[in-house]
């Protein structure tokens, strides 16, 4: 069994690496898309949305246009959660810890 100072000190650095990589998230960027490539979103790490490039052909109809940013976002913000995910899988060796996904 292992010594509960080494779990903690484990634990510390855990968090110090979680920390770090969500700041380097932060200052990445993720572009989703739809309608193959009608729309595109490009977002942060922080799911801050930072550019949105629509095609003038996706213009003429107004619902199908608003069905297909809401796509371009989901899209970005899934990748987003997906990178996290595999970091927080790295760092904690697959060890899944409650609360974190």
């Amino acid at each position: 069994m292992p010594n509960m100072l080494d779990m903690i000190r484990q634990a510390q650095l855990i968090k110090e690496k979680m920390g770090q990589f969500q700041k380097d998230l932060e200052t990445q960027s993720f572009t989703g898309t739809a309608g193959k490539g009608l729309v595109t979103v490009t977002v942060n790490g922080k799911h801050d949305v930072l550019k949105v490039a629509i095609d003038p052909k996706a213009a003429a109809d107004t619902e199908k246009l608003q069905e297909l940013i809401k796509e371009a976002i989901n899209d970005a913000g899934h990748q987003v959660n997906a990178k996290l995910k595999a970091e927080v899988g790295k760092m904690t060796g697959g060890l899944g810890l409650p609360g974190l996904f």
